[in-house]
């Protein structure tokens, strides 16, 4: 099963968004031995740094080196998926700027919330960054009527537990880009939140 094949955008109705990095993974999987959905922000402006790009992708090896410190010895996708973790973006178009638009994130959560369903096995969501974390309260508010993360600061709620539909939900932080080799806290935060999920597998 390829994602792509069932996850597409109608019509691009996004504004703050290039459509030139519209981005749904398009790699065969068995869905039913996906464990942990690892959702982060959105593809790279430039598509060989994507996640499922040939080579040694920029965003790949800084998810792989979260992996790492979280004490897992993966040195590629095929390792993660192995695992049982699957990753993906909220926001399906490249960024235009720096930011993302709360109506841009709503939009994409319907393409996201078609992607999850795709899983059936899931027993942890990560989600890596406010845009995911908010991306995920759309759904939630969809589906069961209401938010699963609070609003404040990914530090101070983090450590609570979250869970959507029975599956354990993890707040996080952005795994992805320069940022993530910089912020030693947050790589630290990631490792303990990776650690967690994987934790809860079977």
């Amino acid at each position: 099963m390829k994602p792509s094949d069932h996850v597409r955008c109608d019509g691009f109705p996004c504004t703050d968004i290039t459509t030139a990095r519209y981005a749904v993974p398009g790699i065969d999987l068995d869905p039913a031995k996906v464990k942990i959905l690892m959702i982060s922000e959105a593809p790279p402006p430039d598509a060989s740094d994507d996640f499922y790009a040939p080579g040694e992708p920029f965003y790949l090896q800084t998810t792989l080196q979260a992996f790492d410190e979280a004490g897992v010895s993966v040195s590629s996708m095929d390792d993660l998926l192995r695992l049982g973790v699957y990753i993906t973006t909220a926001v399906k178009c490249g960024k235009t700027g720096y930011g993302v638009s709360a109506q841009t994130i709503k939009n994409c959560s319907e393409l996201l919330e078609k992607e999850m369903g795709l899983f059936p096995n899931i027993q942890a969501i990560l989600l890596m960054g406010d845009v995911a974390i908010r991306a995920m309260n759309y759904i939630a508010r969809r589906q069961i009527g209401k938010r699963i993360i609070p609003s404040g600061s990914t530090y101070k709620i983090r450590r609570k537990e979250y869970s959507y539909k029975g599956v354990r939900v993890f707040p996080s932080y952005l795994q992805t880009g320069k940022s993530f080799l910089i912020e030693k806290s947050k790589r630290a935060m990631i490792a303990e939140d990776i650690q967690a999920a994987l934790a809860l597998l079977d």
